[in-house]
């Protein structure tokens, strides 16, 4: 478990989202899940690379506590130290997820993300709490999600800004699809506190990288760490060229996700509520991915749904185009 202070300073790099591998029964494939731990422990031990498993990429909220709970206590076992390892442990309610983040803890993860309270949307006082009383309850990093597509709720720049002031309230992982809110949150909290994160991804970040922003969360990484890896090193070096080229690369694979989107659609989210109307049907194409690549993918768990045979053929041409599959 790393000290407080060198994890604020890990605060950096491409965080992966982890995918949870089920198996065609259904059931939690943890072996397979080790295994893709292994690969990119292999891959990208000495990078500032941090491991995410259970967040919303990882079908958290479709796993029970004990499926949830194997999970975590695996990757910090495989991880054993050489990357930071923070949890997701959120819950709707405040008490279970502290009950979550102290296990998290127990089992040696460096920190914890906790997605904004979902279902029953509080007050500002009520958010507040919620982090307020989950960071005193652990002696280990806390990363708040700030997504308003899953919890149809935003925490906004001035309440970030004291929930900066927690000593170990670490990072923020912003998630907002607007520039401008971000700008705004990155310049009132100060970087001293904690650091704001791009959620979104590699697309996001290249324009977020213009502002410091130190890091993003990435699916693509599970399968294709070294792209992503190269994006945030010529981020990092100022080289806002090669960045551009790089993630003009990613084109193909996200033109494939539209296509799919289409497939499968229309969405049922609701415009204007605070969730997105774009899917998650990203998840099943990382799965997929991840098979081509002879990593453990697996299946989703409903009310996902993952790709059909021809989308799976016509990934698998596009993963090769891009040099991702040899």
């Amino acid at each position: 478990m790393m000290q407080l202070s060198d994890l604020k300073k890990a605060m950096k790099g491409v965080f992966v989202v982890q995918i949870t591998p089920f198996n065609k029964d259904g059931s939690l494939d943890l072996d397979g899940m080790r295994a893709n731990t292994r690969w990119l422990v292999e891959r990208m031990s000495g990078k500032d690379f941090v491991f995410v498993p259970l967040g919303s990429t990882g079908e958290f909220y479709a796993m029970s506590d004990d499926e949830c709970k194997a999970v975590i206590k695996m990757v910090v076992e495989e991880v054993n130290g050489r990357l930071p390892v923070l949890a997701g442990t959120a819950r709707a309610g405040t008490q279970e997820t502290i009950k979550m983040c102290q296990y998290a803890q127990s089992v040696g993860a460096d920190g914890v993300q906790v997605v904004l309270p979902y279902y029953h949307i509080p007050e500002e006082e009520g958010m507040y709490q919620h982090y307020k009383q989950i960071a005193e309850s652990v002696n280990i990093g806390v990363m708040l999600y700030n997504n308003p597509g899953v919890s149809s709720s935003w925490v906004k720049p001035a309440l970030m800004a004291k929930l900066a002031k927690i000593p170990n309230f670490i990072a923020v992982k912003e998630s907002t699809p607007s520039i401008l809110s971000y700008y705004l949150m990155q310049k009132t909290i100060d970087p001293k506190d904690t650091v704001v994160l791009c959620g979104p991804g590699e697309e996001m970040f290249s324009f977020e990288a213009l502002y410091g922003c130190p890091g993003f969360v990435s699916f693509v990484a599970n399968f294709a760490p070294d792209l992503s890896y190269s994006i945030y090193e010529a981020a990092v070096a100022r080289d806002f060229n090669k960045v551009t080229e790089l993630v003009n690369s990613m084109a193909p694979l996200s033109s494939f996700m539209s296509k799919v989107l289409e497939n499968h659609g229309p969405h049922t989210g609701v415009p204007g509520a605070g969730g997105i109307s774009t899917g998650y049907m990203f998840i099943g194409v990382c799965k997929a991915a991840m098979d081509i690549l002879g990593l453990r993918g697996g299946e989703v768990r409903l009310p996902l749904v993952g790709l059909n045979e021809e989308e799976k053929t016509e990934l698998g041409s596009i993963l090769r185009a891009m040099k991702i599959v040899k």
